[in-house]
């Protein structure tokens, strides 16, 4: 790789693919801009941020003095992300739609434009690094442990990888504010996005139900005892706290009331507090697991794993089951909240290995 090599960053009109072109010029390379639209809105502007993000990356751009492509993927998103989201809720799962984008947005539809646009390699503002060993990429957290996003990317294929610069990987989110106020930006205060792209500030439940009709049915103790109603099981996570509305019940401690299970059949959200069996689980079965530089993983290993990002790392065993092809995950520590749907992603250390999706509690 020279310093003279055609550069493509999805600039996201946030502060963080800002200052990832800005060092990449400073790094002497030939940069350019893509701001990728991945959804159509239908229901007014209230929610849609493009028009704006838009606006902030040329912004940006024109600062910088680096030209901005636009592209709509919004079909390919549609066709490979939200899909699978509205079937893992429709059956009774909790998907995490930000790993899909990746894995098949952000690098492949788009890595596929760069080449259009005759890019050697992309980069993104994601806080994590890589590193060259043994004639491949390794994916590694970020330096930054606050920010760290090496989780949503854990499904990323190597070769894709290879082709991609992380410009922020070694720095902290303060060093990357104080850059672009340095800098002027327009976005140096805006906030980071937060949620899923789609579905923007609206309440969860309000977008939800606009594609999947809502089940109404009974919430109940672990113990049987009726509590109240749900609006619906695919409304609820495991572990959730709020929005439950159950208060002082007779015959149970003043505490707080935590979704345990949902009981498909009967159409039954089970709740139960702290302490109460359901809670935790001290293993999980996991499906299509993928390792990044590891095309054909053991049929047992040890490392680190996360059940949802932010948790620190559990150690954990992971063994193969021939007779359903899934993994088992035996941890070392009960494990609060387990959600099947979401992604168990794995590490050794700072190395990220890969990872899959959880199927169930055990």
């Amino acid at each position: 790789m020279t310093p003279a090599t055609r550069v493509i960053v999805g600039m996201s009109g946030g502060v963080d693919s800002s200052i990832s072109a800005h060092l990449l010029l400073q790094q002497g390379y030939r940069v350019e801009g893509l701001f990728m639209k991945n959804w159509d809105e239908d229901d007014g502007t209230e929610y849609c941020t493009a028009m704006t993000d838009l606006a902030d990356a040329q912004s940006v751009c024109d600062r910088l003095g680096i030209r901005l492509h636009t592209a709509n993927f919004a079909a390919e998103y549609w066709d490979s992300v939200f899909q699978h989201f509205l079937a893992e809720y429709r059956a009774h799962r909790t998907p995490n739609p930000d790993v899909l984008c990746n894995r098949e947005i952000k690098f492949k539809v788009f890595l596929d434009y760069a080449d259009a646009l005759g890019g050697e390699y992309i980069a993104t503002g994601h806080y994590a690094r890589t590193q060259q060993q043994e004639n491949q990429t390794w994916l590694l957290k970020g330096l930054d442990r606050n920010k760290d996003q090496s989780y949503f990317l854990h499904q990323v294929p190597e070769a894709a990888l290879r082709r991609t610069l992380f410009p922020l990987g070694e720095l902290h989110k303060p060093q990357v504010r104080a850059l672009a106020a340095q800098l002027g930006l327009v976005n140096k205060d805006k906030r980071d996005s937060t949620g899923i792209c789609f579905i923007g500030e609206r309440r969860f439940a309000d977008f939800l139900k606009t594609y999947l009709p809502a089940q109404p049915g009974e919430m109940r103790s672990w113990k049987g005892d009726y509590l109240g109603q749900h609006q619906g099981l695919m409304y609820y996570t495991y572990g959730q706290r709020q929005g439950l509305g159950v208060g002082g019940v007779a015959g149970y401690p003043e505490q707080a009331w935590y979704v345990l299970e949902k009981n498909i059949q009967d159409n039954i959200l089970v709740l139960g507090q702290e302490g109460d069996p359901g809670l935790f689980h001290q293993a999980l079965e996991m499906r299509d697991l993928v390792l990044i530089n590891y095309p054909d993983p053991p049929s047992q290993f040890r490392c680190q794993a996360k059940t949802r990002y932010r948790q620190p790392d559990q150690t954990c065993q992971v063994n193969y089951q021939a007779k359903s092809s899934n993994w088992r995950v035996d941890f070392a520590q009960p494990q609060r909240a387990i959600t099947p749907g979401q992604y168990l992603v794995l590490y050794d250390g700072d190395h990220c290995l890969g990872g899959g999706v959880i199927e169930t509690r055990l």
